[in-house]
């Protein structure tokens, strides 16, 4: 459903040593409405629910939700750091247009 490059992965490992209250969480992607286009993505540690749909990455699993799922099919996720600074990046096929931000995405 989604992949996430080797610097994405390396950078949850170390999100998930250094915040000891997500321990045993999943990495959990989702869509919610705003930001300048329309859709913002997010992501945080949480449980797994009955309907997710779960990846299994290097030592962690990614949980999306069922609303969220059919927004980010097929989606990839790097992380980089470079002079503007440093965060996650997504690519995603579904996306008719995205913002400036990088956060923001049409459908």
């Amino acid at each position: 459903m989604i992949t996430m490059t080797e610097n994405a992965v390396r950078r949850v490992r170390e999100l998930l040593q250094n915040a000891p209250d997500a321990g045993g969480k999943a990495l959990r992607l989702y869509v919610q409405g705003g930001g300048c286009a329309g859709f913002e993505y997010g992501f945080t540690f949480d449980e797994r629910k009955e309907d997710d749909t779960v990846a299994s990455q290097d030592g962690f699993d990614v949980v999306i939700d069922p609303m969220s799922a059919m927004y980010l099919a097929g989606l990839n996720v790097d992380y980089g750091e470079d002079l503007n600074g440093a965060g996650f990046q997504f690519t995603n096929p579904n996306s008719t247009g995205t913002c400036g931000c990088g956060k923001s995405f049409a459908v």
